[in-house]
């Protein structure tokens, strides 16, 4: 049991290690940083059990942002948005 524990553990940090750092931001601060940009590319996903739920990440300097809301959020026009399957956020 404690070796898988283990194993699992390594590969949250393996992954964390492959993804490098993410942003978590509020859903307000989130939308400021998309409209500062001047060709925003969004990824979303719509998921949850019960209570909808929608995820968002955007690449910006180099760094991963990325913030969970109960609303969709709406973009300027020129926003690509690519639809995930899921997000998975270790």
């Amino acid at each position: 049991m404690a070796g898988t524990a283990a194993s699992g553990a390594a590969a949250v940090a393996q992954a964390i290690k492959a993804s490098g750092a993410i942003v978590r931001l509020d859903e307000r601060e989130f939308q400021r940083l998309v409209n500062r940009m001047d060709s925003p590319l969004v990824v979303r996903n719509q998921g949850g059990l019960g209570k909808r739920t929608f995820q968002y990440l955007t690449g910006y300097r180099g760094l991963v942002f990325h913030t969970k809301t109960q609303q969709r959020i709406h973009f300027p026009s020129g926003t690509e948005i690519i639809e995930a399957r899921k997000i998975w956020i270790p």
